[in-house]
């Protein structure tokens, strides 16, 4: 699982690209890179340490190997399905070739790759399965998930997709909550409103895909990108609160408390603002450390004071 150090240096050398590729999109750096952080992270983190490039991480970013002898029932189960494809014989050379490459950084996969009718079914830092190449087959023959730029891309298009699944379509900001109904529905193609997060992938620790997005979410929203190495590009700096200008509730997790008076007292709670919730700056926070804000939830507009510490402009 990926540290706040990795999270740290995934800002650092991806998050300008990340900006750049979210624009115009309720989605933001942190969403992707808690993504990122649940797709690859434990190949990218380790990677990190090594004397690659970001560029060259990111080309390896490539998993998931199991076929219908572990229970894979999507396209295709195996080498013969794939080579039964009229470019199957192309694809079986690109994964099988980005398997090896893969296993000489990571050891764990060394075992997969002796075996001659392995291939990695997950492709880019983002994992788009194999399970697409019929309607895809350039991308993943042409290798563009090999490049972050290609892997983003992907991502982005595929989670539009999953957000109008669940109904997010035409939001322009997303809660935490609401980036992870899209998370769940870009790994399993829907969401259960009834199963909340314990939805898509279990893993051996017992979490579910749902659980561990939330997770990175939260540790990415308190992550700062950290220096970018070699070839990458930096992240983008947080920008200061401004008046008249959106803001986000980054609390971590807990909700952050409007309050009717720039004081913390017991009976001036207003309204509990969940994180990831959209506001408006009406005031900048004096010594007192609260800023006046604006917001509408439950339907209802409200305005009070909320403890600016607590508050982050978004990217773009």
């Amino acid at each position: 699982m990926a540290a706040d150090k990795d999270i740290a240096w995934f800002k650092g050398n991806y998050g300008k690209a990340m900006e750049k590729g979210v624009k115009g999109t309720p989605f933001t750096i942190d969403m992707l890179t808690a993504i990122a952080c649940q797709e690859t992270g434990s190949i990218w983190g380790v990677l990190r340490k090594k004397d690659l490039t970001p560029e060259q991480i990111a080309e390896l970013c490539v998993g998931d190997t199991l076929d219908d002898t572990r229970g894979r029932k999507a396209f295709p189960k195996n080498k013969a399905a794939l080579l039964a494809h009229p470019r199957g014989a192309d694809m079986f050379k690109v994964g099988n070739d980005a398997l090896k490459a893969m296993s000489k950084v990571i050891p764990g996969f060394s075992g997969a790759a002796s075996n001659p009718d392995k291939f990695c079914h997950g492709y880019g830092v983002f994992q788009y399965d194999i399970q697409f190449f019929k309607d895809d087959p350039d991308y993943f023959l042409e290798r563009k998930w090999a490049k972050f730029e290609g892997t983003l891309a992907k991502a982005v298009g595929e989670l539009k997709n999953a957000a109008k699944k669940v109904g997010l379509g035409s939001n322009t900001s997303l809660t935490d909550m609401e980036m992870a109904r899209i998370a769940i529905a870009y790994n399993t193609g829907g969401f259960n409103a009834s199963k909340g997060l314990k939805q898509g992938h279990k893993g051996p620790d017992g979490k579910f895909y749902g659980e561990n997005f939330f997770d990175f979410l939260t540790r990415a929203h308190r992550t700062a990108g950290e220096g970018a190495t070699a070839a990458g590009g930096g992240a983008a700096p947080d920008r200061p609160l401004a008046k008249d200008k959106d803001a986000i509730v980054t609390t971590g997790g807990d909700p952050l408390l409007l309050r009717s008076a720039p004081k913390q007292e017991a009976g001036n709670v207003k309204a509990r603002l969940p994180n990831g919730h959209k506001v408006k700056i009406l005031a900048l926070p004096g010594e007192h450390g609260f800023a006046e804000i604006k917001t509408k939830i439950d339907g209802d507009t409200k305005r009070g004071f909320a403890a600016a510490k607590f508050l982050k402009r978004p990217p773009g």
